[in-house]
């Protein structure tokens, strides 16, 4: 029986739902530090955007198992918003006079390395709240294209789903069509699937309706059903 709801969720363990999380609590401490709210909307944008890069994919994790088209849209979205927010700290860094640390440049080497294998929070406490701002702004950098980069990888992996899977409602209608073959016995399918061109299969269809609906008489008449 094809299934009609796929396994889904357990976000919580994709590696980039990890890394967006850590890109989402950095971003609310690195807003603290360094944009007061007072006097820089941009803090609610940079949050706002690094909430729905996370929230997407875990929304998308979710609706994966009835739509496999939602949570490739989803999964976008997510990227997408983790290019605004990237964005927003190339922005900080040139406002402030600061340099985007270019490939060659040990600085980008070292913080590559270093946030290759940390995917939690808890590893980047201490760091966003003691570092300074030209270092996390371009930490959060590396860190959005790590993620990006699993995000793609997701999306990729999502489109082959997609393709393989279907949708719901196509899946709905293998099962139905599954069901409805399941209860035809396989004699009378062998007998039908042995007609030699399609004035035959219509002939041994007649057939078939003819012994169903004798056969249904009979039984009433043997248990006293009326006809």
């Amino acid at each position: 029986m094809p299934r009609i709801v796929l396994p889904h969720g357990g976000y919580r363990n994709l590696l980039a739902f990890r890394k967006s999380e850590v890109v989402y609590q950095g971003t609310v401490v690195f807003c603290r530090r360094f944009l007061p709210a007072h006097r820089d909307r941009t803090v609610d944008q940079m949050v706002q955007a690094a909430r729905s890069c996370k929230q997407n994919i875990a929304e998308g994790s979710a609706a994966s198992g009835t739509s496999k088209e939602t949570e490739l849209k989803l999964t976008n979205v997510a990227r997408a918003s983790l290019g605004e927010l990237m964005e927003d700290y190339r922005d900080f860094l040139v406002r402030e006079g600061f340099p985007v640390w270019k490939p060659g440049d040990e600085r980008l080497r070292a913080a590559r390395d270093f946030a290759k294998n940390r995917n939690d929070w808890p590893e980047w406490t201490d760091i966003f709240e003691t570092r300074p701002a030209e270092t996390l702004a371009n930490l959060m950098l590396v860190l959005g294209n790590q993620t990006s980069y699993l995000l793609g990888r997701m999306i990729a992996r999502q489109e082959a789903d997609f393709a393989r899977l279907g949708g719901v409602r196509e899946r709905m209608h293998a099962a139905r069509a599954a069901t409805r073959s399941a209860v035809v016995p396989a004699a009378l399918r062998d007998y039908l699937s042995a007609a030699g061109s399609s004035s035959d299969l219509v002939r041994r269809a007649a057939v078939l309706h003819r012994e169903t609906d004798r056969i249904s008489r009979d039984l009433a008449r043997q248990r006293g059903w009326p006809l």
